[in-house]
Parts: structure tokens; C-alpha cells; sequence
């Protein structure tokens, strides 16, 4: 088999992608530290068509050459804005009729195998710091919690790798 060129991928151009329909999901990162894996969730969200991405309190934003390291330009293809706290984004999302959605290991979380995605409400997935996950504070006030069930040691798999797997998730079910 002969691997695909660049070229040969049809992929739009930033114009483009612009005025794509885009998956009514908006990704907030509660105080994720890493500026690469800031980097990792832009590129992701470019490729499943993710609305946008919020980024909250120490969470880098770009134009960063930490970030673009792994974004690869998609930092530049992907609506973002910036909140000093995540309450304050949660607050915004919710006043604009997002559900909700911590990804996090609490207390009645829905396993993802098990979550099934409504194409009628809008969703605002939650992912935390890389030490201390999605602030307690912000879990007192979310609409529900997702998990994803791992059966290893370590029962934690890196942020920007979690949200890989939701937003494909969201992307098999929505799309």
C-alpha cells in the first residue's frame, strides 16, 4: 500500500474550515499547565471539527511556540478565547444553553461507553490540570461527569490523550 501524500487529502484550507459545520461541542481546560498539551487539544479539535476551545487561568494561549509545537498551525484554525477562572467560563457556557460535562473520575460519572451524545444540546466538556484534574469547585457545579474506563494501574491517562478519545467519541456519535 502506498501511503497518502499531503496533497491527495482534500483537507481545507483555514478559510475554509471557517465556515465548516462544526460539532456543537466548546473543550474548556480547567488550568492545564503544559503548553504542548494545549497544543495537542487545538490540533484534535481541528480534526474532529470541535467549535471551539476555552482556555482558563494558567492554561497558555496562543500565539505560543510551545503550543504551536504540537497545534502545527491548528491553533490558527480552531476558535479559542481566554478566561481568567474557569467558574467565569462555566457561568458563560451555561447562560448560552452548553450541558455541562466534567471528564473526570466523580461520583455517579457516566462511563463513556455507556454516554450517548444528543444531537440537539450543545456540550461543554471540562478536562483539568494535569496533577489535580478538574477543580472540585468546578465539579460542584457541572451537569454530569464522564469517565473512561481503564482497567491498568495507573487509573489516569494524559489530558490531551483523554481528550482524544472523547472528542472522537463525540465525533462517531455526532457527526
Amino acid at each position: 500500500m502506498r501511503k497518502l501524500l499531503n496533497e491527495e487529502l482534500g483537507r481545507p484550507t483555514i478559510e475554509e474550515y471557517s465556515t465548516m459545520e462544526k460539532l456543537p461541542v466548546a473543550i474548556v481546560l480547567d488550568n492545564v499547565r503544559s503548553a504542548q498539551n494545549v497544543g495537542s487539544f487545538f490540533r484534535t479539535a481541528d480534526a474532529f471539527g470541535i467549535e471551539r476551545i476555552e482556555l482558563c487561568g494558567i492554561s497558555s494561549t496562543p500565539p505560543n511556540r510551545e503550543i504551536h509545537k504540537t497545534a502545527l498551525g491548528s491553533e490558527l484554525s480552531v476558535e479559542w478565547h481566554y478566561h481568567p477562572t474557569t467558574r467565569q467560563c462555566v457561568e458563560e457556557l451555561r447562560a448560552a444553553g452548553y450541558t455541562i460535562i466534567a471528564i473526570e473520575q466523580i461520583e455517579g460519572a457516566t462511563m463513556l461507553n455507556n454516554f450517548e451524545a444528543q444531537p440537539d444540546i450543545k456540550y461543554a466538556l471540562i478536562f483539568g490540570n494535569e496533577v489535580e484534574g478538574v477543580d472540585q469547585a468546578i465539579a460542584d457545579i457541572v451537569d454530569g461527569a464522564i469517565e473512561i474506563p481503564q482497567v491498568g494501574t495507573k487509573h489516569s491517562l494524559n489530558v490531551s490523550v483523554s481528550a482524544g478519545v472523547l472528542m472522537w467519541e463525540m465525533f462517531r456519535q455526532l457527526k
